[in-house]
């Protein structure tokens, strides 16, 4: 990205980045408030304070801002990653620091410790599982038909956290 894109072109206008930062922290919001097939693009627009064009502008559609959600989650636990390997030369601690990146991720959820790691735990079990089932079994499904599945029957149970005021 270049200077000119980051610089304000008038008053009362943010920089490309800050603004597609802003919409990135509305789309959370909404999807964690209402789960991704609730959301609407309306909504995310209204969080963020902004017209629908000017979303439309960043992010084509809700999918994509879904994707870019996913891809920054997934870059930070990939840095908390090579950083905890980074951290000693001595393994167990390497070990100990790597595993400590996976607990960090806990509070996304708005659940006590236990209670996410618990999460957390299942759902590593939930891909553990399957993927393991799938290639015992001559991989019966596509790759991608395969994952599709598992990832929305994971999706249809996560959805509520982080514990909002209207769930219990």
């Amino acid at each position: 990205m270049s200077a000119i894109e980051d610089a304000p072109t008038r008053a009362g206008r943010l920089p490309r980045t800050a603004r597609r930062r802003q919409l990135l922290d509305a789309a959370l919001s909404v999807f964690v408030a209402q789960g991704y097939h609730a959301a609407a693009m309306d909504d995310i627009a209204d969080k963020a304070g902004v017209s629908k064009p000017v979303l439309y502008q960043h992010f084509p559609g809700k999918r994509d801002l879904y994707l870019a959600l996913l891809d920054e989650s997934a870059s930070a636990l990939m840095d908390a990653v090579q950083t905890a390997m980074s951290s000693t030369n001595d393994n167990k601690a390497r070990v100990r620091a790597t595993v400590s990146a996976y607990y960090e991720i806990a509070e996304d959820t708005g659940l006590p410790d236990a209670e996410a790691r618990l999460l957390g735990a299942g759902l590593a079990g939930i891909a553990q599982v399957t993927a393991r089932s799938w290639a015992a079994n001559g991989e019966p499904l596509p790759k991608d038909q395969a994952i599709d599945l598992v990832a929305s029957l994971a999706w249809r149970g996560i959805r509520g956290f982080p514990r909002t005021e209207d769930h219990s």
